[in-house]
């Protein structure tokens, strides 16, 4: 029998306010135009698209003590925030259209607060080229979107780290990081000391990508809600150009639908970020329309019937 799914839907957060480059403030349109909603639906879905959060202007400002617009960052995850926690509450299923990925700060600490909520465990999958794991010590930039997972692990400005109430949202063994294949010089010491759960691209090299999902997928179970962030620099440019950060090198089209296979055949999805596309550098709509085939996967599209 194929898996049902619960209900979807859709947040979109059109905003490049933690970002280096403009342009990720349309990805949500970008995903609406290569139909993703209508792809969920012929899956039998029950989708409803809640249309587009508000938010600040992105006044594209330098740094201030190490953050750019960080008011206007916690604003745009404040209202992301609520908007998830209402869906998930109603027993509906957040897909975030982003934005940039500073957004998962909102979306993955109202699915942390449901969590605590509803008694379950939660597992962060985030598929990326980068860490982002930088604090305003130590970033190269100030840009917010290279900062999430330190944020959600409790390093970072507290009116991001205390978003809902508690801090830290997540524990450093909450998260797996897959890809990852750009990581600033300072970065990879601070990763080394909350011992982050990274499976780089060297070592997706060595073990395969089926192992590494094996092992980033171990202990989900019918008392977990699993949480993918993916971030469309994830994939290897050459597939997917339309990203801000583009880092050679990265998963190729089957590596990246059998993750996305893997995640599905554990039935544990309860919500999903896409970020980082960025429309202006796509190539007609290319990277927008692979990220649909992929989330399509993510929720069950396969070759063959596996059940």
């Amino acid at each position: 029998m194929p898996r049902s799914y619960p209900p979807v839907s859709f947040i979109g957060v059109p905003t490049d306010i933690g970002a280096g480059h403009r342009g990720a403030s349309l990805g949500p349109e970008a995903l609406r135009i290569a139909g993703l909603a209508e792809a969920l639906a012929g899956r039998g879905i029950d989708v409803r698209d809640c249309g587009n959060l508000a938010g600040p202007a992105n006044p594209w400002l330098p740094p201030e003590a190490g953050y750019r617009h960080l008011d206007q960052v916690v604003a745009w995850n404040g209202a992301l925030m609520e908007a998830s926690l209402r869906e998930l509450r109603a027993g509906r299923m957040p897909v975030m259209l982003g934005g940039d990925h500073c957004l998962a700060i909102g979306s993955i600490t109202a699915v942390a607060r449901h969590c605590r909520e509803t008694g379950k465990k939660l597992r962060v999958l985030w598929l990326d080229a980068h860490a982002d794991f930088n604090t305003s010590d130590v970033t190269p930039s100030g840009n917010v979107h290279g900062m999430p997972v330190a944020c959600l692990c409790g390093l970072g400005p507290e009116a991001l780290t205390r978003l809902g109430g508690e801090a830290p949202a997540l524990q450093p063994g909450q998260i797996r990081q897959i890809g990852i294949r750009s990581v600033d010089p300072e970065e990879k010491r601070l990763v080394k000391q909350h011992r982050l759960d990274i499976y780089d691209m060297r070592y997706i090299d060595e073990v395969g990508m089926k192992r590494v999902m094996a092992q980033a997928l171990d202990g989900v179970d019918a008392d977990t809600h699993l949480h993918v962030s993916f971030d469309v620099d994830f994939l290897d440019p050459g597939i997917a150009p339309g990203v801000g950060t583009t880092v050679p090198g990265g998963p190729n089209y089957r590596e990246a639908q059998l993750v996305m296979e893997m995640i599905a055949d554990t039935g544990r999805m309860g919500s999903l970020d896409i970020v980082e596309l960025n429309p202006v550098l796509d190539d007609h709509n290319i990277t927008a329309e692979l990220a649909v085939d992929l989330v399509e996967s993510l929720f069950g599209k396969s070759t063959l019937m596996r059940d």
